[in-house]
């Protein structure tokens, strides 16, 4: 199996939907892309998300992944475990 991706995020125009791909491994993990930044992940059935520190689009970015903002992650907390679970993937 080869990296896939698709949009997420259900604009009406196509133009926008590159700013939310989800591009998704071998391994089955997925990986969620508000324009260029990686917002959230999976690692196995696990979903680690973002809180927003950008705009009202990324937001609403966020809310399509992870409509519960309680279980989002401050940044620092957010990189530690992407590097903790994907190691040399980052």
């Amino acid at each position: 199996m080869k990296t896939n991706y698709e949009s997420y995020y259900n604009y009406s125009s196509a133009n926008y939907g590159k700013h939310a791909l989800k591009f998704t491994d071998p391994a089955g993990d997925h990986y969620y892309f508000s324009y260029k930044t990686l917002v959230a992940f999976t690692h196995g059935d696990q979903l680690f998300c973002r809180v927003n520190s950008w705009s009202n689009t990324t937001g609403k970015h966020l809310n399509a992944i992870q409509p519960d903002k309680k279980k989002r992650l401050e940044p620092d907390n957010f990189n530690k475990l992407y590097q903790a679970l994907k190691g040399d993937q980052a």
